[in-house]
């Protein structure tokens, strides 16, 4: 049947007419009578989620339908407004996303009245309740509840829904499963009225991997199974339904969706190869936008989560237990700060995200200290890059020279290196032994640091106190420079040294024109306002080259290691970081 409903789909053609050969109106009468004989159970067959039963009449009947049958019923709905034809079109599409067939035969039937209702009942229902096309606001729903309009419809209405998210359970193909969530989130104000509907469609886009989980989206949450594993546009496509949820409903709709989320990013990023960084990223991001709706709420719970993560680095720092440092050691520790990271990073020039702030950058250092060994080369870049971003987006100073120059006191040598694999420190977090001894480690080191420290100095190149902290990094990169006896690095370190001493001088020039003392913060504050507008420091261009660099490089990187095939996966098992949805929900 998926065959024929892809088919449907990719013509998408205007259903036509062909003259019917038997009593219409007599078989519209025997499904409304079918109908009424339900409607006092609310929670009844025709709406529920169980298959139907073969034996009953309504079964009988839908199995009946050819396409003639349903081209009439079609015409009737959408020319004459009919809820008759519309009621025996809910019961075939109940059916037919039931899968409710005896044979092939049925198949395109059952393809052409998927794809009508999926098209067409969310303009029938708005069309029929007077409820404008654009309107997204549960309350135009929500006011008809009591009406005879809603009263006339409101089964039709579940039916669809329920048998849409049914739908949701069983197909299978990721082109039918995006179209009809596009479709379902049309029709997401019609929820409204049915909470035990939003809830199921909320469990709908929990899970994201359309093969391998088919068989769990009926018991999980089926919105966040299809955001966090399916491919990107329907994982996209699910998300949108999971902020329309969050942002159009109720307030305990933004809770149950930030526990689901977090909980699906969580034991998604538990295992992570190369391929599934950007996956990773944009669950990362998305879950970002989310907690964007309401981001006092969101910093609340995102205490209890980032207490979590400082209670079992605090563990690991006391007890040095295997099973404890291997769980810090781990993708799924690692993506849950960058995780609040991100969200600290995003939200923090408009919020009041200091606690936020303090807690993530003390849990960034332990993690950082806890591992110093130069196989953790990748695990300290991350959170170099972490604490550059919380510093340039908070404004406040973090101090990373010392994590950096860490970096350089490794033993770095050519000699008797080898060129090795392909060195691609950021995809994993922990080196392989032979890595250390590839000719790539040493650049790799020097490189990294220098484009690190650039970084954090360029966020205060502008800076009235620039002299006093560039002091020490200089010393240290003056010794350093000394001992040196790889003629290229001497040459990468004493071209940094220049520079940062050239915007040092540039610094304390215009500092001793300044007319203002030291004590007078509100001025110090638009110092070098102007050069900083124009971009005028001799630190800029320079910055500008290495970031330039810096990038041309991971692109070279990228296409040698895309280039392999037949590569192991790189990837790091770890334990479970998980944060109750009870502890969540309490704030």
């Amino acid at each position: 049947m998926n065959y024929n409903i892809k088919r449907h789909y990719e013509c998408t053609t205007t259903l036509g007419m062909t003259v019917c050969s038997f009593d219409l109106d007599r078989w519209i009468q025997g499904f409304q009578n079918f109908w009424k004989s339900s409607s006092d159970d609310d929670d009844g067959r025709l709406d529920g989620v169980q298959p139907m039963d073969e034996d009953n009449a309504h079964s009988r009947m839908v199995k009946m339908l050819t396409c003639v049958s349903v081209d009439s019923l079609c015409k009737l709905v959408k020319e004459q407004n009919s809820v008759p034809a519309l009621t025996c079109l809910i019961n075939a599409y109940r059916a037919a996303c039931h899968n409710d067939s005896d044979g092939t035969h049925k198949s395109e039937t059952f393809s052409k009245i998927l794809m009508f209702m999926l098209h067409e009942a969310d303009a029938i229902f708005r069309k029929l309740l007077g409820i404008s096309s654009s309107s997204l606001k549960k309350e135009a729903v929500l006011e008809l509840k009591n009406s005879k309009k809603w009263l006339s419809l409101r089964l039709l209405i579940k039916s669809y829904l329920r048998s849409t998210l049914f739908l949701l359970n069983q197909v299978t193909d990721t082109e039918i499963l995006t179209f009809s969530i596009c479709r379902l989130r049309a029709s997401i104000i019609f929820l409204a009225p049915f909470p035990s509907l939003l809830h199921k469609a909320s469990q709908v886009l929990d899970m994201c991997k359309p093969y391998a989980l088919v068989a769990r989206l009926a018991e999980t949450n089926i919105s966040v199974h299809l955001w966090a594993t399916g491919d990107q546009s329907l994982s996209s496509h699910s998300f949108l339904i999971i902020r329309d949820i969050a942002s159009v409903f109720s307030s305990s709709c933004f809770d149950s969706c930030f526990v689901k989320t977090y909980k699906a990013f969580t034991s998604h990023s538990q295992f992570v190869e190369r391929r599934l960084f950007e996956h990773i990223h944009f669950l990362r991001n998305s879950f970002v936008e989310l907690c964007g709706l309401d981001v006092q709420k969101s910093s609340n719970k995102a205490l209890i989560c980032i207490l979590h993560l400082a209670k079992i680095l605090q563990k690991g720092w006391q007890t040095k237990k295997k099973e404890l440092v291997k769980k810090i050691c781990s993708w799924q520790y690692i993506n849950c700060i960058d995780l609040w990271v991100a969200f600290i990073s995003t939200n923090i020039p408009d919020y009041d995200l200091q606690p936020l702030l303090y807690m993530i950058v003390q849990i960034i250092n332990g993690v950082a200290l806890l591992f110093p060994g130069p196989r953790y080369l990748p695990l300290r870049l991350r959170c170099i890059q972490w604490l550059n971003c919380l510093s340039a987006s908070s404004g406040v100073f973090i101090p990373v020279t010392s994590l950096v120059l860490d970096v350089l006191e490794y033993k770095i040598t050519k000699d008797g290196g080898k060129p090795g694999k392909v060195l691609e420190p950021l995809s994993t977090i922990k080196l392989p032994k032979h890595w250390l001894k590839s000719r790539d480690f040493p650049d790799e080191c020097i490189s990294s640091a220098i484009e690190l420290l650039s970084e954090h100095f360029a966020q205060w190149r502008y800076h009235i106190s620039f002299p006093e902290l560039a002091t020490a990094p200089l010393i240290h990169l003056k010794k350093l420079y000394e001992i040196t006896s790889i003629e290229s690095f001497k040459r990468v370190i004493k071209r940094f040294i220049d520079q940062v001493e050239m915007n040092v001088d540039f610094v304390r020039k215009k500092r001793d024109d300044v007319p203002f003392s030291p004590k007078d913060h509100q001025s110090a504050e638009t110092f070098l306002q102007a050069e900083k507008h124009n971009g005028s420091t001799p630190f800029s261009q320079y910055y500008k080259s290495i970031m330039s660099k810096a990038a041309s490089r991971k692109t070279i990187s990228n296409g040698k290691s895309s280039g392999k095939t037949g590569r192991k996966k790189m990837q790091h098992r770890n334990g479970m970081v998980g944060v109750t949805a009870t502890e969540i929900l309490k704030n």
